[in-house]
């Protein structure tokens, strides 16, 4: 028989052990609580937020975070924009044109402009260095060393790269020559169309040295505005430049050089002056070097 006492003694052990079940419960609970709030609470640090203090890794936990960080591929910083960014240097502007790299009035220089309203000074100035251009001629070309050496040049060009051949019509005339062939002209045609032909004595270009009348060998439009359509007379203005010559009175600039169209007279201004007014297309010496125009005396 059981004794009616055991039955409140069980009771009393079946309540103690709910309890400590409802302890453990508890404690688990918490535990599971901790790590959970572990989790987020490393989750919100890693996102940005403020700093929160946990407890020391063990030495295997350091070790293993310290391989992982090892394996991860560096992430680029761009420069910072301050004043440790390198300079990048600027690019390089390209050179200017040295206008003032010969003189425009010494009558010795390539350069000199020569016109209706420009004088050679002296007047009656000659050349110290001429010599016989060997070239075909008309009258026996004489021109300064350097244009002696272009006109070879260009000559011997033409025949190269065209088949054509070229040859010289006047170059060098001396102050006197100037003053003959002017007044043969006045003589012949009248003071003012002798203007525009004709450079009176001390403002002629073939006075310098530097230029020469050019034509066809065979004489075709020498001298004459319907040179400008033959295949010569296209090849000058199309090359003369290469070789350091410009076509000194272009048909449309009647107004800025004071005389008419001379498909024939080529100017020599050397190499740079030359490739500069073809590449940026000025054509005459005025305009180029910011002159006055010079349609009269």
């Amino acid at each position: 028989m059981s004794n009616p006492f055991d039955a409140p003694r069980k009771s009393r052990r079946i309540s103690r052990r709910v309890r400590r079940n409802r302890t453990i419960a508890l404690s688990g609970g918490g535990i599971v609580a901790i790590i959970m709030l572990g989790i987020l609470i490393g989750n919100l640090s890693t996102s940005g937020s403020a700093p929160v203090a946990v407890s020391t890794p063990s030495d295997g936990a350091t070790a293993a975070a310290e391989a992982v960080v090892a394996t991860r591929t560096p992430i680029p910083i761009p420069p910072a924009s301050g004043s440790d960014a390198p300079a990048v240097p600027p690019a390089a502007a390209p050179a200017r044109f040295d206008k003032r790299a010969h003189s425009l009035d010494d009558p010795t220089s390539p350069w000199v402009v020569v016109n209706k309203r420009r004088a050679l000074s002296p007047v009656d100035y000659t050349p110290s260095d001429l010599v016989v251009v060997d070239v075909a001629h008309t009258w026996e070309p004489r021109l300064r060393t350097d244009a002696t050496r272009a006109v070879v040049e260009m000559f011997a060009a033409a025949k190269a790269e065209a088949g054509l051949s070229l040859a010289s019509n006047s170059a060098y005339r001396a102050y006197s020559t100037q003053v003959e062939v002017y007044a043969e002209d006045v003589a012949a045609n009248g003071g003012a169309y002798a203007d525009t032909s004709t450079a009176r004595p001390g403002h002629s270009e073939h006075q310098t040295g530097w230029t020469m009348d050019i034509g066809a060998a065979d004489g075709n439009c020498s001298l004459n505005t319907c040179f400008a359509d033959t295949a010569e007379g296209q090849w000058l203005r199309d090359t003369a430049w290469r070789f350091g010559f410009l076509l000194r009175y272009p048909a449309d600039k009647v107004d800025v050089t004071g005389f008419a169209f001379e498909p024939w007279h080529y100017r020599y201004i050397g190499s740079e002056l030359a490739e500069e007014m073809h590449n940026t297309g000025v054509t005459t010496l005025e305009e180029f070097f910011e002159l006055p125009a010079a349609p009269t005396y």
